[in-house]
């Protein structure tokens, strides 16, 4: 596999990028039974499914390790990669796309997904320029709501969400495998990144969290954006502490705290600990509620 020249794609995610040597990355290889696999590496969390007629991925993580993931591919798999879907815009999900769109995989996403990767984008979060993708990077295939797949007996199915993480987040279910990807909608074990500057919404958050509880019962395997396989206890818990912070934030602000203050009462304080540790520091995540509420 050729690699393109596109480092700029690294920056997407900003901070979300930690400093990684892309020699040293091993993607791991996860069975979730049938023909299922999770892979992790660098970035975002990696859904596959095998099959006779062809390989289906769910993200592709940054381009500088898109060899790494072809060969994981490879090792379980002889059949080409025909559709290649992107949870949403962030480069540490999307960075490979020029790769395996030239190895003849079919992307596909959100429209707006191909909106923000056509033009300059700005994470304020983190002060972070992100500039435009290559053409070849772009997703070809785009859909409003949802679309369905049709793959070595398995029904796949992409959904769109209301603004949350960003404004083109898909939930992808594998209906007879019983798995979720949830992209960055679930940071598994921290604090998540509400990338308001794109289009996300704390508010709208919880609300995509709760749809994505419809399609899970106990035995769903869930591939969170970044963090461990979970379950749908772990994913009610996750959306819970959401919820919460976000109606302490809400009753802070009808006190008439302004941000600083409503930061200082710590509404976070019950999962500092457990979640609080990641690139989302407390203080930045309760910032994300109060500008998602406050804004017009």
């Amino acid at each position: 596999m050729r690699i393109t020249g596109t480092l700029c794609l690294l920056l997407t995610a900003g901070p979300l990028a930690a400093q990684v040597n892309p020699d040293t990355v091993q993607v791991r290889t996860i069975p979730l039974g049938g023909n299922l696999y999770l892979l992790q590496g660098w970035g975002g969390n990696l859904a596959l499914a095998t099959g006779p007629e062809a390989a289906f991925l769910v993200d592709d993580q940054y381009a500088q390790i898109s060899p790494k993931i072809l060969a994981a591919v490879r090792a379980v798999t002889d059949r080409p990669i025909r559709f290649l879907v992107n949870t949403h815009w962030h480069g540490d999900h999307t960075g490979g796309n020029a790769n395996f769109a030239a190895t003849g995989a079919i992307v596909v996403a959100h429209e707006n997904v191909r909106v923000r990767m056509s033009s300059e984008q700005f994470v304020a979060a983190f002060n972070s320029r992100v500039p435009a993708s290559p053409r070849e990077a772009l997703p070809v295939v785009t859909f409003s709501q949802s679309v369905a797949f049709h793959l070595n007996g398995e029904e796949i199915h992409a959904v769109h969400v209301p603004p949350a993480h960003t404004d083109g987040d898909a939930i992808i279910h594998f209906a007879r495998a019983n798995v979720l990807h949830l992209g960055d909608l679930f940071f598994n074990g921290r604090y998540p990144l509400v990338d308001l500057s794109t289009g996300g919404s704390f508010a709208g958050l919880v609300s995509a969290l709760g749809a994505a509880l419809h399609y899970a019962n106990d035995s769903t395997k869930i591939i969170p954006g970044h963090g461990p396989l979970a379950t749908r206890t772990d994913l009610v818990r996750y959306r819970d502490m959401l919820a919460t912070i976000r109606d302490r934030v809400a009753e802070l602000i009808r006190q008439g705290k302004n941000r600083d203050e409503v930061i200082a009462a710590n509404p976070t304080r019950d999962w500092d600990a457990t979640h609080g540790r990641g690139a989302i520091r407390p203080e930045m995540l309760v910032g994300f509620a109060f500008d998602s509420m406050r804004r017009p």
